[in-house]
């Protein structure tokens, strides 16, 4: 995010990244379900998660 981005665009970007983490719990519920969970993966979608709500909370 730049200092020049408009306010409607950083809404933009925040619904967007809102959306992204939606997405990304899905997965890990979906990952979490499974018969045996890929240690990894959940790893990986917990970072991405966690990256994505520290850069919404930084453009709030």
């Amino acid at each position: 995010v730049t200092m020049r981005e408009t306010p409607m665009a950083s809404m933009e970007r925040v619904k967007s990244l809102q959306a992204k983490h939606a997405q990304l719990d899905s997965q890990l519920d979906r990952e979490r379900n499974r018969p045996e969970p890929d240690v990894v993966t959940v790893q990986h979608l917990k970072r991405e998660k966690l990256r994505i709500k520290d850069e919404i909370a930084r453009m709030a």
